[in-house]
């Protein structure tokens, strides 16, 4: 995991620019078409932009809603919760602690034991399988 987070210019290089749109322009992909969202192997869901673990796979389930969904994160300070009121709603975004990359929203109807949804889109993660 790098010291600090990488520069939008690196970013711009690095990712590509679905990836891009989604972590730093706050996008969301369209649901079941991100590479995510049916995928069943062991592992770290880790940051596209920094590489911070952020979801294991155990943690994720089923949610029917087209986006890899997670009831928990790999550790509490791995992402930071946002207060969202864009589109006319009231949500709580998603961001990786280490370099702000949106990735997604949090929900309060997930399954036990925290009861929350971790609605993540796949352009903003890594897969590192185990």
């Amino acid at each position: 995991m790098p010291t600090q987070p990488p520069s939008d210019k690196e970013l711009r290089q690095k990712l590509t620019p679905e990836e891009y749109r989604v972590t730093r322009e706050k996008g969301t992909e369209p649901a079941f078409c991100g590479v995510y969202w049916n995928h069943h192997e062991k592992g770290m869901y880790c940051c596209v932009c920094c590489g911070t673990p952020l979801f294991g796979s155990e943690k994720k389930f089923e949610s029917g809603t087209g986006w890899p969904s997670y009831f928990q994160p790999v550790t509490e300070g791995a992402v930071k919760n946002i207060v969202d009121n864009s589109h006319g709603m009231k949500r709580t975004e998603v961001v990786c602690s280490t370099c702000d990359a949106h990735l997604g929203h949090v929900f309060e109807d997930g399954p036990p034991p925290t009861g929350l949804r971790y609605c993540i889109n796949s352009a903003s993660l890594k897969f590192e399988k185990a």
